[in-house]
């Protein structure tokens, strides 16, 4: 584990100077057959970092400054190192999935995509991702996630544990004032390549989608359900519109018109949903509030979930030195060997997608990412 540490601080050093004088060069044919790193001779390809700034970013990479590009590569790097480690060590366990499970994972994910079949394989295209990526991603990630179960029932957390935690991190048990919120947004701009169904392409056809979908839920459709087919926000869609919990701050930070943050925290009550609402950006919303708490508390390790939530967490912080802890087994594993790339350039970075492992009470679910003023 020391030695993939200081390979990865390397990595960062050497991605740090490719901001003096790399820039992105090459089709995605080059890419996909550019090394970023090997882990145990075994290839992370640039391709693969890539794809993933890419699904992070919903394809809008190009918005992210050279910076932030190079750190968000670095972070993709990382987790792409660390899912092949534990990959690996699933396989010297006999952990792996089989075709039949494979294939059930990717039928879940089309189902829960609402796509037909047909728009599901476009999307893959549009995505440049072929079936064969799509099931060896499958396969890593049942694999390791085999690899989890089989040694969550091996962690112990202590009551002691749980209270240094809480006592040390009092300032994240927190139930802020604030609301939960879901919604569909439609955007008149053209999002088909990100697979959404029934795009609106223009102000006049997102006006009219808008209002049809208004009408829908007036009608007492499921807005969940809704959101799902119909919302154009790729980040919240599959989530049946969720976007989380946000403070009165976090929503004019973000471009909420005053009038409707009032209403947000006054007379709304929770299930009622907002009419059609323009934002600065030109995207329509619809807005459901699915909790509302207008006083802050602070809570206890007695307050409902809170001893379970620290403990689960810290259960996902030891499963996250998988490769340390499966190592203490009677079976030693082999010494990890990371070897970084020097072709890493810090234009084709995105931000990853890992965990951030923090655990705590609430916390804003509205930013740029998926908020109304971006």
């Amino acid at each position: 584990m020391r030695k993939i540490a200081n390979v990865l601080v390397l990595t960062t050093f050497l991605a740090a100077i490719a901001l003096t004088g790399c820039s992105s060069g090459g089709g995605a044919d080059a890419k996909d057959n550019t090394v970023a790193a090997t882990v145990n001779g075994r290839n992370v390809m640039l391709g693969e970092v890539e794809r993933g700034i890419s699904q992070q970013t919903s394809g809008k990479q190009s918005q992210l400054s050279q910076l932030e590009l190079a750190q968000a590569r670095l972070q993709v790097l990382g987790n792409l190192i660390q899912r092949e480690v534990l990959f690996q060590r699933a396989e010297r366990e006999k952990l792996l999935p089989t075709e039949d499970e494979i294939t059930g994972v990717i039928n879940q994910q089309k189902t829960q995509s609402g796509m037909t079949s047909e728009d599901f394989d476009k999307g893959l295209k549009e995505q440049n991702i072929t079936m064969e990526t799509l099931r060896e991603e499958a396969r890593k990630d049942l694999a390791i996630t085999k690899l989890q179960d089989k040694y969550s029932g091996k962690i112990s957390i202590s009551d002691k544990e749980v209270e240094d935690f809480y006592n040390n991190n009092r300032q994240q048990f927190v139930n802020a004032r604030g609301v939960a919120l879901a919604m569909i947004m439609v955007d008149p701009a053209d999002n088909s390549s990100q697979g959404i169904q029934n795009d609106a392409k223009s102000d006049a056809e997102a006006k009219l989608k808008i209002d049809n979908i208004y009408q829908q839920l007036q009608g007492k459709a499921d807005f969940a359900t809704v959101a799902r087919a119909k919302s154009e926000d790729i980040n919240t869609l599959a989530r049946g519109g969720d976007v989380g919990f946000a403070s009165e701050e976090d929503l004019k930070n973000n471009g909420f018109p005053a009038d409707l943050v009032a209403r947000m925290f006054g007379p709304m009550q929770v299930g009622d949903y907002t009419q059609p609402v323009k934002f600065n950006s030109g995207k329509w919303y619809i807005f459901k509030l699915a909790e509302k708490r207008l006083q802050t508390e602070n809570l206890t390790l007695e307050s409902p979930g809170v001893r379970q939530q620290i403990t689960q967490g810290l259960i996902k912080q030891a499963q996250g030195t998988m490769p340390a802890s499966a190592s203490s087994s009677q079976t030693p594993a082999p010494q990890q060997t990371v070897s970084p790339a020097t072709s890493i350039s810090p234009t084709s970075a995105k931000p990853g997608a890992s965990p951030s492992g923090k655990i705590g009470g609430a916390t804003s679910g509205v930013k740029p990412g998926n908020s109304p003023k971006s």
